[in-house]
């Protein structure tokens, strides 16, 4: 798995839930929490992206861009954001390309797992075995209290 102070992989493209092409390089120049699940529609995956889309609002306040990955297609993330208002992007890494170089893709799926990366494109904080409960919340929390002072 990557690690904390490494540079994320911030050229790989892959689609969004729009149908656009976007890599990480889209997004320096601001902090960035990449989450990466394991499928659209499973309780563990809407629980925790709900309580992501629940702090959504105070991450973009504080200028934190907010983004989903799994191995999902850009049609999936589609209805998975609509269904549950997710206001946030969704990536759709069909070829595990990203989640491979962040250490997270295996072939038994995606190991559960959320990356808070700076505005130089630097990994500066990693969750691993995230508890999906929550989880939006005590992302905020550590973005508040440690990037943000």
């Amino acid at each position: 798995m990557i690690k904390k102070g490494e540079k994320a992989p911030i050229d790989i493209l892959v689609l969004d839930n729009k149908g656009v092409l976007v890599s990480l390089r889209d997004l320096l120049g601001s902090y960035v929490v990449l989450y990466a699940y394991p499928m659209d529609e499973t309780p563990g995956c809407v629980k925790e992206a709900c309580s992501i889309r629940d702090a959504h609002g105070k991450f973009k306040e504080i200028g934190v861009a907010v983004v989903g990955v799994s191995p999902d297609s850009e049609e999936s993330h589609k209805k998975f954001a609509e269904h549950h208002e997710l206001q946030f992007s969704l990536w759709a890494d069909t070829k595990h390309e990203l989640l491979d170089a962040l250490g997270v893709w295996s072939l038994t799926g995606v190991a559960r797992t959320t990356f808070l990366i700076d505005k130089e494109g630097t990994i500066v904080h990693i969750w691993e075995n995230v508890k999906p409960e929550g989880h939006g919340e005590a992302v905020l929390d550590f973005v508040i209290n440690t990037i943000k002072k």
